[in-house]
């Protein structure tokens, strides 16, 4: 199948088919005489991998990694397995910084309605949020 093929049956366009060959996760295909690339089954089943993998929170990174596993006929499930554990730990992090800038804007948005008016400022609510201030 040529490159248009491989993209619309893989969900992406053919600009992303190249960039995925140009990083290591797709091998370079075939090419007919006319210079056209040729891709096989095999392919769409590893874009199909790839876009999998990437829905799962996995950088391309860690994919081109389980793909040299794979291509090495080494089972990559403790690699994958150390990988879920540390998006699991990032999401568990992620969910505490949301629950507490929510927290911030509830109590933000409770307390606007009394606060008092400063036309010095550019906005009296956001001057009185009790966010700390990252660097």
């Amino acid at each position: 199948m040529r490159i248009g093929e491989l993209a619309h049956g893989g969900g992406v366009t053919p600009k992303t088919i190249r960039f995925y060959e140009a990083r290591g996760l797709l091998p370079a295909p075939a090419r007919t005489s006319s210079g056209y690339r040729e891709y096989e089954n095999s392919d769409l089943d590893r874009l199909r991998f790839i876009k999998t993998a990437q829905r799962l929170g996995f950088s391309l990174d860690e994919i081109r990694e389980i793909l040299s596993f794979r291509d090495r006929a080494e089972r990559p499930c403790n690699f994958v397995l150390s990988a879920l554990d540390r998006r699991l730990a990032d999401i568990d992090r992620t969910i505490a910084e949301l629950t507490d800038v929510r927290s911030n804007l509830a109590d933000l948005k409770s307390r606007a309605d009394r606060l008092p008016p400063d036309d010095s400022c550019y906005c009296h609510v956001i001057q009185h949020a009790r966010f700390p201030v990252s660097p």
